[in-house]
């Protein structure tokens, strides 16, 4: 089994897209595949179909992803107590560890404990058997979740828009990582984390900017930040936020309905070139995984 963090700092670089659509394709690849959402804002829940309520029952609340980090009383709930089959967004469905709202305000429970940082690396060795890729979408924060996260991973995907920002959030994140998450990591025992590289994401389509300046700013990832890449790029496309924002109309309310790009590449032709860009993603993933 092996375990990717899809992480960075900066904000709308399109890490839920990639957490959720990488997932999509290796399932669709015949990997078993566990989706672990460990960011507050739930973006990977909601996008896999476990969200629909005001429309049903919260039945998220009692059992998602913070209740493998803190016990409820004398109840030490395992990975097969939480997990979820996600609901109409990819055939064949993916397994997911939900997240919720109420994530924020149960850290600081959990941060009292010493052993919740581990908490969740320790819980997955219970199911190395079972999945062969676990992909754990983080928050943005160098917070607890963070640290859990990152401290359960073998390999770090950073995606990047390879804007300014963007760019300048790769030096912190390179120093978190080489800092505090393996000097953690190596006190439990642990191998230091392999960054499998940056991943671009949300990259423009124009091929003008494709030909003469993309390439200089990946060749500033190697170069300034010294940092590896990806040799896929995912491309910007509204079809990528369509399909994750789709609805279904029952009466007159709008019911979240979200899909898989690949699910929605089956009746929107226009979602072809993504679905394709994240099955090369997968195959990218698998030769470095060495999963077969």
């Amino acid at each position: 089994m092996k375990t990717i963090a899809i992480y960075h700092h900066k904000g709308g670089v399109g890490k839920t897209t990639v957490a959720v659509n990488l997932a999509a394709a290796l399932s669709n690849q015949g990997k078993k595949v566990l989706l672990i959402d460990l960011d507050a804002q739930a973006n990977t829940t909601y996008a896999t179909g476990l969200i629909k309520f005001p429309f049903e029952k919260d039945d998220l609340k009692e059992r998602n992803v913070s209740h493998l980090l803190y016990p409820d009383g004398e109840i030490n709930l395992l990975i097969p107590d939480i997990v979820r089959k996600s609901k109409g967004f990819n055939q064949p469905e993916v397994d997911v560890i939900p997240s919720h709202i109420t994530l924020i305000e149960r850290q600081r429970k959990i941060a009292v404990f010493k052993t919740s940082r581990n908490r969740l690396a320790r819980k997955l060795e219970l199911v190395k058997d079972i999945y062969e890729v676990v992909i754990i979408d983080t928050p943005l924060s160098q917070g607890l979740y963070a640290l859990v996260s990152l401290t359960a991973a073998d390999y770090l995907i950073i995606p990047s828009d390879f804007k300014p920002f963007s760019n300048q959030g790769l030096v912190s994140v390179k120093n978190f990582i080489n800092t505090e998450i393996n000097e953690y990591r190596e006190n439990i025992g642990k191998q230091p984390i392999i960054i499998m590289g940056v991943l671009p994401s949300k990259i423009s389509s124009n091929n003008k900017y494709l030909k003469y300046t993309f390439p200089k700013h990946r060749d500033l990832i190697a170069e300034v930040y010294q940092l590896p890449l990806m040799d896929n790029i995912i491309t910007e496309r509204s079809v990528l936020s369509h399909c994750i924002n789709k609805t279904v109309a029952i009466g007159n309310l709008p019911v979240p309905d979200p899909k898989s790009i690949f699910e929605f590449a089956k009746y929107d032709s226009s979602a072809s070139q993504s679905a394709f860009e994240f099955e090369s993603l997968a195959l990218e993933v698998r030769r470095k995984l060495e999963i077969h």
